[in-house]
Formats: structure tokens, C-alpha cells, sequence
């Protein structure tokens, strides 16, 4: 997947971050701090969930990403 994909329910009060095709997501594990993760077969992780997210106007979110390339992980 090239994409990033976030989702925020504001009835649910959760926002969704997606790595990864959702379809390939087998098991989720809450790891503290109101944050699931969302995994495929072989444990890794394609998505977290937070939940408890309040926006007081959703139509205004915005979201920024930063990229950055671990060279460290070519040597």
C-alpha cells in the first residue's frame, strides 16, 4: 500500500490510522493508553485505533505527516 489512510468517527469518538490494507488485519491488541493495534497473520502491525479522540469541529482536522528515511537500515 502507497497510501495512509485516517479515518475519525466522530460518534465513536475514535480515530483510525491504516499502514496497510485493512482486509489483511487478523488480530488486534490494545497496548495501553486507550491505543489498539490492528495486525496481519505474521504480527505486523498495519493500523492503530485511539480511542476517546474529541474534536470540537471535525470538519476543521487537518493532519500533517513527515516522512523520513532510515539509512541506517541499508548499511
Amino acid at each position: 500500500m502507497d497510501q495512509i489512510k485516517v479515518f475519525y468517527d466522530e460518534t465513536g469518538q475514535t480515530l483510525t490510522v491504516w499502514f496497510d490494507d485493512p482486509c489483511k488485519e487478523v488480530i488486534s491488541e490494545e497496548v495501553g493508553g486507550d491505543v489498539i493495534l490492528m495486525k496481519g497473520d505474521d504480527g505486523t502491525v498495519l493500523g492503530f485505533e485511539k480511542l476517546n479522540v474529541k474534536y470540537h469541529n471535525s470538519r476543521d482536522l487537518s493532519i500533517a505527516f513527515n516522512t523520513y528515511r532510515d539509512t541506517t537500515a541499508l548499511s
